[in-house]
């Protein structure tokens, strides 16, 4: 890795790398305020469809930790984004919250269950059965199925929960059909949120603490990775992967001398 260009612009993932739980995680304050000090392009990435970005920007303060909001780069934002282009103007069936369906409004999408382009699946805490029985059958119909990210389970403080990628798959049961998934590790994520910073990918970096999204997606989109030990990912299950991070830290602390 000696002949890499120096790093200019840097892309992290939220949970597991800036906060765990809720909390903090010790050099999240520091690496974020060095970040916006030195005036280097950066985004912190989630692929949690539920929050906008305004609602990250106002937890993360609650946190003390201070990103804002055109520094924060939702799978939602990813997948208004990627319609956008598609198919601009187009109407969408969706299971979310108010992350997704915000994040279509402002693109001009109509959200209806009448026959609609797209069924967008994303992240909620109250799927229903009445909802993904009608997005079953929309889908049977011929609309197209997308889902905001591949996450099986999500993190809470009672533990594991059930989330996009799981819900996505009974519905593929029922119908056949898989969806086209927008967020990590699908490289269209990062390299959107690198064009909306003016980032390339051979001077930017990917910090994550998931070997199959974070390091993955960074791999893919070209640019160098750092897998952190404080979220998912355990230092036995590194050498699991057909693939490697640039680099494998503790935390997010050891990489403030690095911005």
């Amino acid at each position: 890795m000696a002949d890499r260009k120096p790093i200019e612009s840097w892309l992290t993932d939220m949970d597991g790398v800036l906060i765990h739980e809720g909390v903090p995680i010790p050099g999240a304050d520091a690496f974020l305020k060095k970040l916006r000090e030195s005036g280097r392009p950066f985004l912190v990435l989630t692929n949690n469809s539920i929050y906008t970005a305004r609602d990250l920007h106002a937890r993360l303060r609650r946190m003390g930790l201070d990103v804002p909001v055109e520094n924060i780069w939702t799978s939602a934002l990813a997948t208004a984004q990627f319609l956008d282009d598609q198919r601009p103007g187009g109407t969408a069936y969706v299971i979310g919250e108010a992350g997704l369906t915000t994040a279509l409004h402002d693109i001009g999408y109509i959200l209806t269950d009448h026959d609609p382009d797209f069924v967008i699946l994303g992240e909620t805490r109250t799927y229903s059965f009445e909802a993904l029985t009608k997005a079953v059958r929309l889908i049977n119909n011929g609309a197209r199925f997308i889902a905001t990210n591949p996450d099986n389970v999500g993190p809470s403080i009672e533990g594991d929960l059930p989330a996009t990628g799981s819900v996505a798959a009974l519905i593929t049961a029922a119908t056949g059909k898989k969806p086209y998934f927008v967020g990590k590790p699908n490289p269209l994520m990062m390299r959107a949120g690198l064009n909306a910073i003016g980032a390339h990918s051979e001077t930017s970096a990917m910090i994550g603490d998931r070997m199959d999204t974070d390091v993955l997606a960074g791999l893919e989109a070209g640019m160098r990775t750092f897998l952190v030990l404080s979220g998912v990912t355990q230092p036995k299950n590194v050498d699991r992967y057909p693939f490697r991070p640039s680099q494998v830290v503790d935390s997010i602390a050891d990489l403030v001398d690095l911005v």
